[in-house]
């Protein structure tokens, strides 16, 4: 009997032992697979094989740019527009929120709205809350332009370190009529989540946009300051500045 009870004793003993193995070996697997999900949202998986300088960078053929996504792209102007501009934006990016505030506005008015130029916004989030703005805006259905605008608006309010972050975020969506629990079942919906993330690979991978706002121009990456002046001159509306008046400093956005 005892000798019995020692055997199944000391066969129960390696079992117990693997199994405490194999549930330490989940749980650092867990932790690695949660730190790399926390590090890719803070920009850290930015690039696929290090960042390309835009000298090496090539440009895109349209029809590759305008090749169905991992989301219906979000567009104004007309289908038919002679020129396209697509635009790769973080909702934390200060330059984005510049350009969406200070250029956008001239960009819209003369060559969006007389029908020259198709405009096509596209997610590429720095971090976890960039992603969770851009969610929201999606969640905004026909809002979504208006959602984009109040968030580059009132960035500063939102765009901050931390827990709060969302809480700030989740403050203007209230203003915008969506309430704490649509704010919440938007912001769990995982599909969501990662095709905003695929939108943002492909981004990268496809078209080697490492950092925001990106912009192409029929296909033409639209390289140095963002200004109204340099959309005049990639759009064919004004001649291209020459290195003497390049060297006279650039004119301040929308002016």
């Amino acid at each position: 009997m005892a000798e019995k009870s020692t055997g199944k004793k000391a066969t129960g003993a390696p079992e117990t032992g693997q199994n405490r193995t194999m549930m330490i070996l989940g749980a650092v697997a867990l932790a690695v697979l949660v730190a790399a999900g926390i590090y890719y949202l803070r920009g850290g998986f930015g690039t696929s094989g290090g960042r390309i300088a835009d000298a090496d960078k090539t440009d895109p053929a349209v029809s590759a740019l305008l090749a169905p996504g991992p989301l219906p792209d979000m567009t104004m102007g007309s289908e038919n527009a002679p020129n396209l501009i697509v635009e790769y934006a973080s909702m934390t990016c200060p330059h984005c929120a510049q350009f969406q505030t200070d250029v956008f506005p001239h960009v819209k008015e003369k060559y969006i709205d007389t029908g020259k130029v198709r405009y096509v916004f596209r997610e590429f989030p720095l971090d976890g809350l960039a992603l969770a703005a851009s969610m929201l805006a999606r969640c905004s259905g026909d809002k979504y332009f208006p959602m984009i605008d109040a968030l580059f608006e009132t960035q500063k309010t939102w765009a901050v370190p931390g827990a709060e972050g969302k809480v700030k975020l989740a403050q203007v969506a209230k203003q915008a009529g969506i309430s704490q629990a649509e704010f919440d079942k938007c912001l769990a919906d995982k599909e969501l989540f990662n095709k905003i993330v695929a939108v943002r690979t492909r981004g990268n991978e496809e078209f080697q946009v490492d950092s925001t706002p990106s912009f192409f121009v029929n296909g033409k990456r639209l390289k140095g300051e963002h200004t109204i002046e340099v959309f005049d001159v990639a759009l064919g509306e004004a001649p291209a500045k020459s290195e003497d008046d390049k060297s006279k400093g650039s004119t301040p956005p929308g002016q």
